[in-house]
């Protein structure tokens, strides 16, 4: 399962969660302050010195 991220829309803490991608964020509070009031927020995610291309075999 995935891992979304979320950020409270009265605290701002950002806090993630693993769901199913075909599940709604029903019933989902912030972890510091309790507010229902969240939004999904757009994750990025780094490699350590790799890259995610394949090598050019063209050449």
């Amino acid at each position: 399962m995935p891992i979304y991220e979320y950020k409270c829309r009265k605290c701002e803490y950002t806090f993630e969660i693993i769901q199913k991608s075909t599940e709604e964020k029903k019933g989902l509070i912030c972890p510091k302050c309790g507010e229902k009031d969240t939004e999904k927020v757009l994750s990025s995610f780094s490699s350590s010195g790799g890259s995610f291309c394949a090598p050019n075999s063209f050449s």
